[in-house]
């Protein structure tokens, strides 16, 4: 199967398997794993910071990091499309007991600016209403195509609400997606953020693992909150072994994975009945509409993986992931089953 659902499906490289099988392990909850403490350690330098901690999910990185920057009863400011708000089960509201003020950005990219932060801030509102305490951004934007902030404007968010009194947490599953379009470093694409999460576990291809960084108050907190929801995982070094190399080698791959994004865009744009702007594909996530095909895309869906093609759809929309597990024949074969069925 061709499997463009996500990004989360790659499986483990030769070199992966092989360091998994001589990691050096020991107790991570008494902090004696070594290949964790050297993946953390990793981690905090490449993105400038003073501490890291790894998770087992994105999600609870993104849990971990709305506990400890709100209070029960506050609220926090995201674009309506946003992961922590679509896909994680409502667990801010469950776990940290705020409310999520959904906004939608002017110019429907799906990218926070401060003009559309701005007027849902509640500073000092009423006793009858939540305040705002996190503002909470999505880099790249998974469901809106993955596409990305620039450095100066994260920066102006940052800059902005720390003088608001808020914080700022960056849900970077993709972030080296990101830094990798608007060739910069991860270290300067995210500066200002009071804390930041990132996957091993998509694009860079480790097969479990996530990552925070923050400083090394930040980073202890989050260390209690993470055994609380039951992340505390032991000898997880064998895990963290894949993750020193999803992380020091995965971000040069990431281009060719753009290419066949672009490339299947591409193509996409060239089939009667599907919608979709090329110029918008810019890292490895391609979402194209099929309303006006002459089938749902849900019966494209499943049509595809007749044709041994795998593919999410939602609504009128169908997304598809490039990742490391997809050669450029797989992207020619995509395309030829697409307009074998539309065509």
């Amino acid at each position: 199967m061709i499997d463009l659902r996500s990004d989360t499906v790659t499986r483990p490289s030769d070199k992966m398997r092989a360091a998994m099988a001589a990691a050096e392990v020991g107790d991570d909850v008494f902090g004696e794993d070594p290949t964790i403490n050297r993946l953390e350690a990793l981690a905090a330098a490449r993105f400038g910071r003073e501490a890291a901690l790894w998770v087992p999910s994105g999600s609870m990185g993104n849990t971990i990091a709305v506990k400890l920057h709100t209070e029960p009863g506050s609220e926090l400011i995201i674009e309506e499309r946003g992961h922590i708000l679509n896909f994680e089960l409502g667990a801010a509201a469950v776990i940290s007991g705020v409310t999520i003020r959904a906004v939608q950005t002017r110019d429907g990219s799906g990218h926070l600016a401060w003009d559309d932060i701005a007027p849902a801030i509640r500073k000092n509102p009423p006793y009858y209403q939540a305040a705002t305490k996190l503002v909470c951004l999505e880099n790249t934007h998974n469901f809106a195509g993955g596409s990305v902030i620039s450095a100066d404007s994260t920066r102006e968010i940052c800059e902005k609400a720390h003088s608001e009194g808020l914080a700022v947490h960056l849900d970077g599953a993709r972030i080296f997606n990101a830094a990798t379009a608007l060739s910069c470093d991860v270290n300067e694409l995210t500066a200002g953020c009071d804390s930041v999460m990132f996957c091993l576990s998509k694009a860079l291809g480790a097969p479990a693992g996530s990552m925070l960084v923050g400083s090394s108050e930040f980073i202890e907190q989050a260390r209690s909150w993470r055994k609380r929801l039951g992340g505390g995982m032991r000898q997880v070094g064998v895990l963290a072994a894949a993750g020193i190399i999803a992380l020091e080698d995965g971000p040069s791959l990431l281009e060719r994975d753009h290419r066949n994004a672009k490339r299947l865009a591409q193509g996409l744009a060239e089939i009667p009945g599907i919608a979709i702007d090329p110029e918008r594909a810019v890292t490895n996530i391609v979402i194209f509409d099929v309303a006006k095909a002459r089938l749902s895309a849900a019966e494209i869906v499943a049509k595809l993986k007749e044709k041994g093609v795998l593919a999410i759809g939602f609504g009128s929309q169908i997304r598809m992931v490039t990742h490391l597990d997809i050669a450029d024949a797989d992207i020619d074969a995509a395309l030829l089953a697409m307009n074998e069925i539309l065509v």
